[in-house]
């Protein structure tokens, strides 16, 4: 296993900007998650990691060891394609050998490393079997067993899970995070679904547009965000732009008056955490209160979003437990809305719309 590392990590297509100088260290046995949009320089800098792309500044360390120049083949990192990859006409054994056999390994070794890798991954039996007989999560463990048994040094997953549907990424996500907590591997993984990120990663590193927006552990970016897309990425928020007018004091853009923990004067956004805010009698007492309209109740099965205007330019969505003795309010009902002063969180010196 080895500690990576990543410096001022860059790369241009002619005139478009992919990544924007990431840094980054992650530690031995570490699982580190970079998450973020469709085109945010997340699968480039794992590419980069990889050896696939060469980048135009910066570098790639493993273990202290500059390999930004190196051969993929050369960096013993084992990686795992959103696609998988797998070579149709070859069984699961075969395709787990590939990577053995570029790497010249002895003849004798290759069989009991493969039988290994497939323990692992829970395929044992199914050596003999092609691609094309196997379910859609059989083949992400192939191609998981491809990348482990090689040793790797350091695994990249990119987007592994997204293939899958709903129910299987719900365990083959645990599957993964249980193996490489048992292994100890140093792991990066790419993926734009916030609640498999916040669920497999010990770190978090959040992109947008070729750039690190926050990088920290799943409670740093969720009750501490840096910014409006950090608050509005990594979970819901309710962003209501507007003006620290004071101490403990924040006006929205549509006149509601908002008491907060803190926030230097000037423009900025207050994020809600739509958990943070409660309906009708819950509020009184609450350092915010407002009265609004429902304008819309979504029905999730565990919990319930109430879609609250308290002013003409403010909503908030409410997100609230499914109580099977709770009664729901209607579309056009007036009801208040409170939340404690600890839940508006003020990222100031931004401007942007309300939403979650």
């Amino acid at each position: 296993m080895a500690r990576l590392e990543l410096e001022g990590l860059s790369k241009h297509f002619g005139p478009t900007v992919a990544v924007r100088e990431v840094s980054l260290h992650v530690r031995d046995g570490e699982f580190v998650v970079l998450l973020g949009p469709s085109g945010c320089g997340k699968t480039t800098t794992l590419r980069m990691i990889a050896g696939f792309i060469a980048p135009t500044a910066g570098r790639v360390c493993l273990d202290g060891q500059d390999v930004t120049a190196r051969p993929p083949w050369k960096r013993n990192a084992g990686m795992v394609f959103q696609s998988y990859a797998l070579f149709p006409h070859l069984t699961v054994a075969e395709n787990v050998a590939f990577g053995l056999e570029m790497r010249k390994v002895p003849r004798a070794e290759i069989a009991p490393r493969i039988a290994e890798a497939l323990r692992l991954v829970r395929l044992d039996g199914l050596s003999e079997r092609l691609p094309r007989q196997l379910s859609g999560g059989q083949q992400q463990r192939v191609a998981l067993a491809r990348a482990l048994v090689i040793r790797p040094d350091v695994l990249l997953l990119d987007e592994p899970l997204s293939n899958l549907d709903a129910k299987l990424r719900e365990t083959v996500r645990v599957e993964i995070r249980e193996l490489q907590h048992d292994l100890g591997i140093t792991t990066v993984m790419v993926t734009h679904d916030q609640e498999e990120a916040l669920i497999m990663a010990d770190r978090l590193v959040v992109m947008s547009e070729g750039s690190v927006r926050q990088v920290g552990s799943q409670r740093d970016l969720y009750e501490r965000p840096a910014d409006s897309f950090v608050a509005g990425f990594v979970g819901r928020s309710n962003l209501l732009p507007g003006t620290v007018i004071g101490p403990g004091r924040f006006r929205t853009e549509g006149g509601m008056s908002i008491v907060c923990v803190d926030g230097a004067p000037g423009p900025g956004v207050i994020a809600l955490r739509p958990e943070r805010l409660v309906l009708g009698a819950a509020s009184a007492g609450l350092d915010n209160r407002v009265s609004g309209t429902v304008e819309l109740v979504s029905y999730l099965g565990s919990s319930i979003d109430v879609h609250v205007r308290v002013s003409p330019a403010d909503r908030v969505v409410v997100s609230q437990p499914n109580r099977a003795d709770g009664a729901l309010p209607s579309q056009g009902d007036t009801i208040d809305v409170g939340w404690p002063a600890a839940a508006a969180v003020v990222l100031t010196g931004e401007r942007g719309g309300a939403g979650t």
